[in-house]
């Protein structure tokens, strides 16, 4: 595979996670460029991730003009998209973009028609559908062997102040919208497209953090096309230092216990007597959804969370959103 030249877009927290993947990614990728609007962090990626022989930018346009880019990473929190999807795609750079791709469904759905018109690949990072376990149980459910569906309950829980724009539900959507995604995209992946959501939300621990607006217990039913349900509660006040994202599948053939994407245990129930498996992988999710962009790029293919699956599973969080806000059942 030819190396791609790729850019990093949003210098903060979770782009480290990515560029230390891609750093170790030597045969398909070469980091080449660094964008953020305090060029100070930008110098700082170029010299730990390029020993200073990238470019470095503060803005995204000049960065797409200038440096020749393959594949942008864009990692910025959601208040922050402008133009960068549709910007990058109309120069044929090829995208990897973090979650929540936007905070409406407005901006959401212009990146996507860009994506489409252009013909370039994307990828969300969605990181849980590639785990192992996960991937094992989505293919029982797609061969029919799970049988259908019928009932997944998760749970999202952490303790942390986090970033003073996280806590500003205004520039991060709030908890379900901004962390709970991932959970919620899940429910999508095992049990198909939802119809309608209700969700209860409050602020309970954070009361007097200054600027904390955003939800800290929500718990919320979704309901599916094909009948089944799914409950997923989150909260922001359990213990410090610990994030517990669990789940728990029920289909008419089998009951998995996930710990996380990677571990699962499956008992069997369709049969007379006792029968499990455990399904157990320590895979690195980031390198696994990097990986899959490029080969899809290569392959001429879609990746496994293109952006249009970014845009469906926006919708459902902020339906449930909205339903927290309104109290009433939200259709999608």
């Amino acid at each position: 595979m030819t190396r791609m030249r790729v850019g990093i877009l949003g210098c903060g927290g979770i782009a480290n996670a990515h560029a230390n993947v891609l750093a170790g990614l030597p045969e398909m990728a070469e980091l080449v460029a660094f964008c953020d609007v305090e060029l100070p962090r930008a110098e700082a990626f170029n010299e730990r991730y390029a020993s200073g022989n990238g470019m470095v930018f503060s803005s995204h346009t000049e960065m797409y003009e200038k440096a020749e880019l393959d594949v942008v990473w864009i990692c910025l929190p959601p208040f922050a998209h402008t133009d960068e999807v549709e910007a990058a795609a109309e120069r044929g750079i090829h995208i990897f973009i973090e979650k929540p791709i936007a905070l409406s469904m407005e901006k959401a759905n212009s990146m996507v028609d860009a994506v489409a018109k252009h013909g370039v690949r994307s990828q969300v990072g969605f990181m849980s559908r590639f785990g192992e376990a996960a991937r094992t149980v989505r293919r029982m459910i797609q061969d029919g062997s799970a049988g259908a569906p019928g009932l997944m309950v998760a749970k999202y829980f952490c303790n942390s102040l986090h970033s003073p724009w996280w806590r500003d539900r205004s520039k991060s959507g709030g908890q379900v919208v901004e962390q709970i995604i991932h959970t919620f995209d899940l429910t999508r992946f095992f049990l198909g497209e939802p119809d309608s959501v209700f969700c209860r939300m409050d602020n309970l621990f954070h009361r007097d953090v200054d600027g904390f607006t955003s939800e800290d217990v929500s718990g919320t039913v979704i309901t599916f096309r094909g009948g089944a349900i799914a409950t997923v509660a989150g909260t922001d006040g359990a213990i410090p230092g610990q994030w517990i994202n669990q789940y728990e599948l029920v289909t008419r053939n089998l009951t998995a216990y996930f710990t996380d994407p990677n571990n699962a245990t499956i008992h069997f129930t369709d049969k007379p007597w006792a029968s499990k498996c455990v399904v157990s992988s320590d895979k690195h999710l980031f390198r696994a959804e990097a990986v899959d962009l490029f080969e899809a790029i290569r392959d001429g293919r879609e990746a496994t969370t293109p952006i249009q699956e970014g845009a469906k599973t926006l919708a459902l969080v902020l339906a449930a959103s909205r339903s927290g806000d309104t109290g009433e059942i939200v259709r999608l």
